[in-house]
């Protein structure tokens, strides 16, 4: 099934979220022939470790997205106010409402719609009003979910989380997070594939399927 998506969007609220998210079924996808774009809301400029210059992440997310397969003219990078995305609903409804129009994916990948970082659930929130007539799969931040529901999976191979896992090695301001650590992307990963009976899987929550 995963082939048939031919244009897909990834709805990052900040850079490093799609990867966190998906980054092996991203990699997949544009190994089965996808298009995908990445879309990140926020640089997160205000929040940037001291001794990196503040718009580190700008780079940070063209070389982690680039490890994915994802073309460096397929990200495109808002500047919106780290925490404060929900002050911008209407701004950012408008751009995804412009993408949308422009392409008209078949697949949209954004954080789930059970995720407690404001941030995260404004970006889930509008992206379901932009994209209501499109399949839409919530990926799983287990640090921000209070529950969530694994819904649908995608089978991954140990390229595909080394992929995923090479591309948050790039965020090096973003290093000391226990989440970014290569153990936990594969352990998470080997978690999931245990539950469908394969070495590695991502799960999805299952927002809106077309079909």
């Amino acid at each position: 099934m995963l082939a048939k998506f031919k244009n897909v969007y990834v709805l990052a609220p900040h850079t490093d979220d799609g990867e966190l998210g998906a980054g092996g079924t991203i990699s997949k996808l544009i190994e089965l022939g996808a298009n995908v774009y990445y879309f990140a809301f926020s640089t997160a400029e205000t929040s940037v470790p001291e001794g990196f210059p503040k718009d580190i992440l700008k780079t940070e997310v063209i070389n982690a997205t680039t490890k994915l397969g994802i073309k460096k003219d397929n990200v495109i990078i808002y500047n919106y106010e780290v925490r404060k995305l929900n002050y911008a609903r209407q701004e950012i409804l408008e751009d995804l409402i412009k993408h949308r129009n422009q392409l008209r994916p078949d697949l949209v990948l954004m954080p789930s719609l059970n995720d407690i970082h404001q941030d995260h659930s404004t970006i889930a929130q509008e992206g379901l009003r932009a994209f209501k007539n499109t399949t839409i799969l919530g990926y799983e931040l287990i640090w921000n979910n209070l529950h969530f529901d694994t819904t649908s999976f995608v089978k991954l191979d140990k390229k595909h989380i080394q992929a995923k896992s090479d591309a948050l090695k790039e965020y090096k301001s973003q290093g000391i997070r226990d989440y970014m650590s290569e153990e936990f992307i594969f352990s998470l990963a080997k978690t999931r594939g245990v539950q469908i009976g394969t070495q590695y899987a991502e799960s999805f929550e299952v927002i809106r399927l077309v079909i």
